[in-house]
């Protein structure tokens, strides 16, 4: 029978896909136990794997890098499908194992799961150990001055101020006792994470590596070549000005206390505005948890329970134009082509064509929310759900219901000379930039110069933005007044 200091621990990889700076696996380095590093394929309805397809493709391929740095270090990561407290039992069983260390995760259903398992092993006299990490900090420990979790953001990141600097982070060990004798795992290629035919995500590798070094690779480029500018030129979805960063939050590839200490000490060369705001794109992602955390029914229910009687009008032919990018306005357009072709959007184009959807076709934001979840390679729990209800005007700190995005403005504010509409809608690729924005208002000419035929090579707005508008205010005017 092996001692306790030989008995191995299990570290249950979840979205925490990294060795540097984590809190679970430096715990178990510390212990001088040998590890065995486990990833469970918990069922779809836990909600605690891929949100959708976009992220399926990209767990594959960051558990592939995950296993390939551990194979480095002369050990395995060993991959099981089921229940996670059936899988852990097991693992136990076979192993001989008496601790479980793991790193928290503060969606709901995964919160459940944890607090069971938690219960159910310590009766069974299995160590549990669980740490932080996702966040900056816990979702429960920020709290207002009257002991109740913040509502609107600005105080939220006044209290973050307060709090102090996040620690330095770890770094991952230089070696680790990783346990030979593995309980039998499952081959990645059998999950059948990856598209088969249709390959969409065919051109997600050529934006995209998943993986920790992906995560690290991005972090080095965004701070030499984007920080600088970064609260002027985010919003122009053409350049190259935003971190990119959120799928390898999602996936846990990237600590945000890494990135946090990455922009430290850049003062010299890097304007503090740019920081600061950088630091608050970070921070609103802590918001959305601590929402998240105190509202579980975030990505179903209203915040703001009086928009429950607002009448939603849900047509399904033009919510299919949206997803598909046929609306006719080409900002909206070449965002959710984005979306399709590469598993992301530019945070701007996100609010735009959110807007849209909510404002302009008066289709629910829970179906929107839905649609990203599945296309999104950057799909989150809290912040995916928080940003919808923020446009919608249904959530807390949400943007006012009557604040409706024109699209046709929007693109030509930001993206003047329509780079990014050229990018994703090829048939508007030669039209001049007077009308990029607004090809319905081209002249007959300038249409056929262009080889544009409306209607045929490219929609005509499903709807008139201004009587949309007008109507969008009339509902919400109904809400307004109880009736």
């Amino acid at each position: 029978m092996a001692s306790n200091a030989e008995k191995p621990v299990i570290l249950w990889f979840r979205k925490d896909l990294r060795l540097d700076d984590n809190q679970a696996l430096n715990a178990a380095h510390v212990s001088a136990r040998p590890i065995i590093a486990l990833y469970i394929n918990e069922p779809r309805a836990a909600g605690t794997g891929p949100l959708g397809a976009a992220q399926a493709w990209w767990l594959h391929h960051s558990l592939d890098a995950l296993g390939k740095s551990l194979r480095s270090r002369q050990g395995r990561l060993v991959l099981v499908s089921g229940e996670a407290l059936d899988v852990l039992r097991a693992v136990i069983r076979e192993s001989g194992a008496d601790a479980v260390f793991w790193n928290r995760r503060y969606d709901p259903s995964g919160l459940s799961i944890d607090v069971r398992i938690e219960h159910e092993l310590e009766k069974q006299e299995i160590q549990t150990r669980s740490f932080g990490g996702e966040l900056l900090h816990e979702p429960s420990r920020l709290m207002s001055g009257k002991g109740a979790p913040y509502r609107v953001y600005a105080p939220f990141w006044r209290a973050l101020e307060r709090a102090g600097e996040p620690g330095p982070p770890l770094d991952a060990p230089a070696s680790l006792r990783l346990e030979s004798r593995l309980p039998t795992s499952e081959r990645l290629e059998s999950w059948k994470l990856l598209p088969a035919k249709p390959d969409w995500a065919k051109e997600f590798a050529d934006v995209w590596m998943p993986g920790e070094q992906g995560a690290q690779v991005r972090l080095g480029t965004f701070i030499e070549d984007a920080l600088n500018g970064y609260k002027e030129n985010r919003d122009y979805p053409a350049k190259p000005a935003t971190s990119m960063l959120s799928p390898h939050l999602a996936f846990g590839e990237i600590s945000p206390a890494r990135i946090w200490d990455a922009t430290r000490g850049l003062a010299e060369r890097v304007p503090r505005a740019d920081i600061v705001h950088f630091r608050k794109e970070i921070a609103w992602r802590e918001f959305s948890y601590h929402l998240l955390f105190h509202f579980p029914k975030l990505a179903s229910e209203n915040w703001n329970g009086r928009f429950d009687g607002f009448e939603w009008h849900n047509s399904g032919e033009d919510f299919e134009a949206w997803r598909r990018g046929k609306t006719g306005y080409p900002i909206v357009d070449a965002g959710m082509r984005q979306l399709w072709r590469h598993g992301w959007m530019h945070n701007r184009v996100r609010m735009i064509v959110a807007s849209f959807l909510v404002k302009d076709l008066m289709i629910d934001w829970r179906s929107g929310e839905a649609w990203f979840r599945d296309t999104l390679v950057d799909a989150d729990p809290a912040n995916n759900a928080a940003g919808w209800q923020w446009v919608a005007g249904s959530g807390a700190d949400a943007s006012p219901f009557f604040r409706i995005f024109n699209p046709v403005l929007q693109g030509e504010t930001f993206d003047p000379e329509g780079d990014y509409v050229r990018t994703y809608v090829p048939e508007l690729r030669a039209l001049e930039a007077k009308y990029i924005h607004r090809p319905f208002e081209a002249p007959k000419r300038v249409l056929e110069e262009a080889g544009i035929v409306l209607g045929e090579t490219y929609p005509k707005p499903i709807v008139d933005h201004a009587g949309a508008r007008n109507r969008a205010l009339a509902a919400y005017k109904a809400i307004s007044n109880g009736g």
